[in-house]
């Protein structure tokens, strides 16, 4: 796995999406020199025909991205393959007549369009299906070797198997817990602990994870200071943990972990650089929503009695209350006999009109209005209602810390993780949380909200 934007993502991932770059550009370069009668070079290098055929290469990665098909790339059915690669290149063809009413001079010629795109969707056909069968089984795989026995192990190789995508797979499991041969998510017991150097050589595994069962277990010191001298690259279960699902674990994380780390994101110029960028995202968002805004405010108005805006007191920075703007999705008397609940799935109290301005996230818009005021960021943890907090604080450990920056429209819980609406929801969503927190950047803000507009175009995560 290799770090980009504070996020691990595989190598097979990035292997995917340079070759599939390198084959739709040779598709459309190809039709270029077999449908123009002129010369092609002449259209490629003078032109403008790369910047066209850039334009092109861009449309199709961004739809191929929007279908999932860069983070779930195992062909399980070629008929749904195809299909979605039929409306990738629809939405392609899309592209190119929005394009030509802009700026004609940038469209890329009919003929070499047609062309090009028959090529590129038999091209990306056949190459996914031999790289989820093959070549995905070559590249960037890293084979862990779990040791010790936490039940921590277990949730790592446990998320490997529902994620092959990752890259990974497990050589299997070392501990005294379980008889050898016992089996385990993803793999197997090969032994007790004393084994560890005999297991290490007959496996060879790229990296090596300990995680004890208690803390007064004897880890093999000796073994693993021989073995890191060796060469072998050795983690400890937490870090791995953090590095594969990208939450943090609440359950091994210490106070130590935090006060000295080296990485904690809300330093002072990360966070003047979030607020300035903020400022600038919001006044830029609130001038090219505005025709969506007075729409959406019109049809709230228009479907339901009660205000357009719904005013609701969270919890910001430092514990601060606020209060936030959202255009108003449900019936003025929602909460009038049950006081402040979470919302659930296909809520009652939902409107119609309600339902839709959820599913888009349209809803949210007022919210930058909060942000221009310094309440709320673009990115970060999703603001809670005090009634809420005070209960959470009390049973979660950790979650006030997630005032320790502003909170935002949206975060690294809400493009990672379903709506939560019990208390196990909440403390997955506190993981996400801390991780964000000790990654802050510009880099992961810019991120978290590429992915935020697939789940706002695709009507995800809303409740």
């Amino acid at each position: 796995m290799i770090r980009l934007f504070k996020v691990f993502i595989p190598v097979g991932t990035l292997t995917l999406l340079v070759s599939e770059v390198l084959l739709i550009t040779s598709a459309f370069i190809f039709a270029a020199y077999v449908v123009l009668e002129v010369s092609p070079t002449v259209f490629l290098l003078y032109d403008g025909g790369l910047t066209r055929v850039a334009l092109v290469v861009l449309s199709i990665l961004l739809g191929l991205h929007f279908h999932d098909l860069y983070s779930q790339f195992y062909v399980k059915s070629r008929i749904v393959l195809i299909q979605q690669l039929c409306l990738v290149m629809g939405v392609a063809f899309l592209t190119q007549g929005l394009i030509a009413y802009l700026n004609t001079d940038l469209r890329v010629p009919i003929r070499i369009m047609a062309f090009g795109s028959a090529i590129a969707l038999g091209a990306i056909f056949f190459w996914r299906i031999l790289f989820s069968a093959f070549a995905f089984q070559l590249v960037g795989r890293d084979r862990l070797l779990l040791v010790g026995g936490s039940p921590l192990l277990e949730d790592i190789g446990q998320y490997i198997v529902e994620h092959p995508e990752c890259g990974l797979e497990i050589a299997g499991y070392l501990d005294d817990r379980h008889e050898p041969g016992a089996a385990l998510p993803g793999g197997k017991t090969l032994g007790a602990l004393e084994s560890l150097r005999d297991v290490v050589h007959s496996t060879q595994p790229h990296r090596i994870v300990v995680g004890m069962f208690e803390r007064r277990s004897r880890m093999p010191v000796g073994e693993l200071l021989e073995l890191r001298f060796a060469g072998n690259i050795i983690e400890e279960a937490a870090n791995t943990y953090e590095r594969v699902c990208g939450r943090v674990c609440l359950r091994e994380i210490r106070p130590s972990q935090l006060i000295f780390s080296g990485e904690l994101g809300p330093r002072r110029q990360n966070l003047l650089y979030q607020r300035i960028s903020n400022m600038f995202v919001a006044v830029a968002g609130i001038i090219l929503s505005s025709p969506i805004i007075l729409l959406t405010a019109l049809a709230v108005r228009l479907s339901s009695p009660g205000a357009v805006l719904y005013r609701q007191t969270r919890v910001g920075l430092d514990g601060a209350l606020f209060t936030v703007y959202k255009f108003r999705s449900m019936r003025i008397d929602a909460e009038l006999g049950t006081g402040a609940v979470w919302a659930q799935k296909d809520d009652p109290r939902v409107t119609t009109v309600g339902r839709f301005i959820r599913a888009i996230r349209f809803d949210e818009l007022p919210q930058l209005f909060n942000v221009l005021r310094g309440e709320m960021s673009i990115v970060g943890p999703r603001p809670e209602r005090p009634e809420f907090v005070k209960a959470l604080i009390e049973q979660i450990p950790y979650y006030r810390q997630r005032h320790c920056v502003r909170p935002g429209i949206t975060g690294w819980a809400q493009i990672n993780y379903k709506y939560g609406d019990t208390l196990q929801d909440t403390i997955t969503k506190l993981e996400y949380d801390l991780y964000y927190i000790k990654n802050m950047s510009m880099a992961l803000d810019t991120y978290v909200i590429f992915h935020t507009l697939k789940a706002m175009l695709l009507s995800r995560g809303a409740q």
